[in-house]
């Protein structure tokens, strides 16, 4: 009977042992195939540094929070602020009342939960006339940590590994209010949910939306979640109710690409006669993106023309190093910006 019993006892062991080298030799299979392994490390890694240098110290995260936090910006590193946004003073009024006065004299709003700051803010309009930079701007001036969530930073090959990846996103925001998580180009990731939607899209979008919900039934949480589309009208109903603050951003008036105009040209040379009241009518229909790159075309003007003085100059002995090149480019003038307007209008497409 002690015979059988030993037998007994050793076959347990060798049965155990051969699971537990079994079950560790199939995880370390798993882990060595793994293509999203190392770039998961890496971003957990990437994300312990962005936490360090914004000063969060004594907080605890997961592996999937960590994972997530490679998406935080530290707003102090923003190079934005309302003065480099030109033409939208309204909108930009508005967003300071609504979504920053709210977090920063919080004593204020405690009293009563209609006065706190919204948990959803949608900022609509035609790309490129300054959605993100209104929304990196209302980061830094408010104080909040900013998460710029990629949607690819939620998608695995695992599945249910993406709905714990989208609740890490509010946990983590709520370890580190007040928090702003923004999500550029919206309508890409919460669209019109359908019944061709895949299984592990569907539940992941359904878990996002159950814990933006958690948010704002916690009237003391300070987290917003802030959206950017120029397609608002693919954004799942769903999603708009849970962002009632919505903001157009729309293209520039006479007055407003005027003084978006000014804004780009701050600190560059320009000659004297350059009329920017002609120049802001001739770009009607402009976004403030365009008008930029329409500044970038009649500056490489002034470049283009000094290679050709350059060149045609046997003596000149001037290098494009040298820190006397800058005095030696002409002024952009008036001509320079006709030209880049014409050509720019030539793809319309590109630029409406």
């Amino acid at each position: 009977m002690p015979d059988n019993r030993a037998r007994y006892i050793a076959t347990a062991i060798q049965v155990i042992l051969l699971g537990a080298v079994t079950y560790y030799g199939v995880k370390w299979l798993v882990d060595v195939l793994d293509p999203t392994k190392k770039s998961r490390l890496a971003a957990q890694k990437q994300g312990e540094q962005l936490l360090k240098k914004i000063g969060v110290q004594g907080v605890k995260l997961s592996e999937y929070e960590l994972t997530v936090a490679a998406d935080i910006v530290d707003p102090l590193t923003l190079p934005i602020t309302w003065k480099d946004i030109g033409g939208l003073r309204e909108t930009i009024d508005e967003v300071k009342e609504t979504v920053i006065l709210p977090i920063q004299q919080k004593e204020i709003f405690q009293s009563s939960s209609l006065l706190s700051a919204p948990k959803g803010v949608l900022l609509y309009g035609p790309p490129g006339c300054g959605k993100t930079m209104i929304a990196k701007a209302t980061a830094k001036e408010a104080g909040c940590r900013f998460i710029n969530l990629q949607v690819s930073s939620l998608t695995d090959k695992w599945y249910g590994e993406s709905q714990k990846l989208a609740a890490a996103v509010f946990s983590l925001a709520v370890k580190l209010q007040p928090c702003i998580i923004f999500i550029d180009e919206i309508d890409s990731f919460l669209r019109m949910r359908d019944k061709t939607d895949h299984e592990a899209t569907a539940m992941m979008k359904a878990q996002f939306m159950s814990l933006w919900d958690g948010l704002m039934t916690d009237s003391s949480c300070q987290v917003i979640v802030m959206g950017a589309t120029n397609r608002p009208q693919d954004v799942d109903r769903a999603i708009l109710r849970r962002m009632p603050s919505t903001f157009h951003v729309g293209l520039p008036n006479l007055e407003q690409r005027k003084e978006i105009l000014n804004i780009i040209l701050q600190g560059e040379k320009v000659e004297e006669d350059v009329d920017f009241d002609e120049l802001a009518a001739i770009t009607e229909g402009f976004s403030g993106s365009g008008l930029k790159e329409i500044c970038r075309v009649a500056a490489m003007s002034c470049v283009r023309d000094f290679m050709k003085a350059r060149n045609n100059s046997q003596s000149s002995g001037v290098k494009l190093g040298d820190e006397s090149v800058k005095s030696h480019l002409r002024p952009i003038q008036m001509n320079d910006f006709i030209v880049a307007v014409e050509k720019s209008k030539s793809n319309t497409d590109f630029h409406r």
